[in-house]
């Protein structure tokens, strides 16, 4: 009889994170303010509260929403207050940034809900690949809530990980 194959992997204490599991589902926006201003660089407080009166901002119910402004503008810190007041009743959350930051920021918030406790002393592998869009930042974040219990920290796959942090 030949000799059984035997899976030590799946075998071991072992413990696959994948962030990608953590995705938070929902549209992704980004709204760029350009438009709203005077020659796409000055913003005109009149107009700029005419264009915001004037947009449907029911199109972003249930959204995730960066603003930002593509140009060189200088702009003032209440505009960005404005407009937020104005999504808040239909977006799930708004930032000041780009995609990236509102993907690592949506992460953070998940990843602060972990309990860290379930994964003391245990050898942990963060899965790389992933098919949705996982911020470096997440990854970063992940780490550093895992560290102080994991046992170890490995990122990759289990057939050929990175080590990262082993306790001593």
């Amino acid at each position: 009889m030949a000799d059984e194959i035997i899976n030590r992997i799946a075998n071991s204490k072992l413990v696959t994170f994948d962030l990608e599991d953590l995705y938070p589902e929902g549209t992704r926006t980004v709204i760029d303010i350009k438009e709203w201003l005077y020659e796409g660089l000055i913003l005109r407080e009149k107009d700029f509260r005419a264009s915001i009166a004037a947009h449907d901002w029911t199109q972003y119910q249930n959204h995730y929403v960066a603003l930002t402004c593509s140009t060189d503008a200088i702009i003032p810190g209440w505009a960005y207050l404005l407009l937020t007041s104005v999504l808040s009743p239909f977006t799930k959350k708004v930032v000041v940034g780009d995609l990236i930051l509102l993907e690592t920021l949506l992460y953070q918030e998940i990843i602060n809900t972990i309990d860290p406790s379930i994964y003391q002393d245990k050898p942990i592998i963060i899965k790389g690949c992933s098919n949705k869009p996982v911020p470096e930042g997440a990854y970063i974040t992940l780490l550093q809530k895992l560290q102080p219990v994991a046992k170890s920290l490995m990122y990759g796959e289990a057939c050929s990980s990175v080590p990262l942090f082993k306790r001593k």
